[in-house]
């Protein structure tokens, strides 16, 4: 070999010598993930008005769930057409689980009672878990009722059928259901009045613009207390411990009545799996603490939780025994 080949070659073995330690690192460094969920803030999307049920509920697990999650939970109001109109918000946002829907009992009875909606609420929506569970609850304007019972109540309708109005959080509501089938059971004649939510009903209620509602017991409770509404029955089919001397509905004699509300958190349908599971998880967690179920009695609720597909079942299920009790009632809003 030649001084001048041997000087090439010597320079070839010295460059790859070169690039394999520059390359070294690289192959040793170990493979780049994705950061894990959650990276950014958390909604919690309530489809009614601040001051309401769900915009407790949503606010109490918020603040516990941001600490688990190492990331801000937001909750955030879109009221407005019986809470279809939030549902339709989070059915149509990203699926990567930092926007989730704090539904209730209101959309299994919505999608019978809507003609069209632009989401289907079981296909549309994984459920995470459940929630709490909140009796609804009869009450009256004190200073402007006299009727301290439900059959004082029923024969003052009857005196005056179609003078008194009841409120609901909107159209399609468990609210509005219930005193659908009231009105069915006793044979009286109410007018309904649809609100936003439970914020405006109440002042209304309070302000004696509508005589009655069958709201749930948390936003009724504070005033109920302070002796501005008289609490009758509560819907449910057993007595609610907020208020253990508020007789059911069945007890007062209407046979067979039982309609509360429970409230869950679903998130967009074609959300990740793993993130749903850790939700499910960390929402779980929360809902069972102590602490948690303090504040739940303290409102009236019950804590739930639970399994997704624990929710996914009771959905399944409630919507086919709502969609028999709104047709035999006949509610229907186009």
């Amino acid at each position: 070999m030649s001084l001048t080949s041997l000087h090439r070659a010597r320079r070839a073995l010295l460059a790859t010598a070169i690039g394999l330690t520059v390359a070294a690192p690289a192959l040793l460094a170990p493979p780049a993930f994705a950061q894990p969920w959650p990276t950014k803030p958390v909604t919690l999307v309530v489809p009614f008005p601040a001051g309401g049920t769900t915009d407790v509920l949503a606010r109490a697990l918020a603040e516990k769930l941001q600490q688990s999650l190492g990331q801000p939970v937001i909750v955030e109001s879109r009221p407005g057409a019986g809470a279809t109109l939030g549902a339709d918000y989070v059915a149509k946002a990203k699926p990567d689980g930092y926007t989730l829907l704090i539904g209730a009992v209101h959309h299994t009875i919505a999608s019978s009672v809507y003609k069209k909606l632009p989401y289907v609420f079981q296909k549309d929506f994984v459920p995470i878990t459940g929630l709490a569970l909140v009796p609804n609850v009869l009450v009256v304007n004190a200073g402007a009722t006299p009727a301290k019972s439900v059959a004082e109540l029923v024969a003052a309708l009857k005196a005056h059928p179609g003078q008194w109005s009841y409120g609901s959080n909107g159209n399609g509501t468990a609210q509005h259901l219930i005193g659908t089938q009231f009105q069915n059971a006793t044979g009286t004649t109410l007018l309904h009045v649809p609100y936003k939510g439970s914020g405006p009903l109440a002042t209304d209620l309070l302000g004696a613009q509508i005589q009655m509602s069958f709201d749930t017991i948390t936003p009724v409770l504070p005033h109920i207390k302070a002796g501005k509404l008289r609490a009758l029955a509560v819907t449910t089919a057993r007595r609610s411990s907020a208020l253990p001397d508020v007789p059911t509905l069945e007890e007062a004699g209407l046979k067979g009545f039982d309609i509360g509300t429970w409230f869950g958190v679903l998130a967009p349908a074609a959300t990740p799996r793993d993130i749903v599971a850790r939700l499910n998880a960390e929402m779980v967690k929360v809902i069972q603490a102590p602490e948690f179920r303090k504040r739940m009695d303290e409102i009236g609720a019950e804590p739930t939780g639970g399994s997704s597909e624990q929710l996914a079942a009771q959905i399944r299920s409630e919507t086919s025994r709502f969609a028999k009790l709104v047709k035999d009632a006949n509610v229907q809003i186009e």
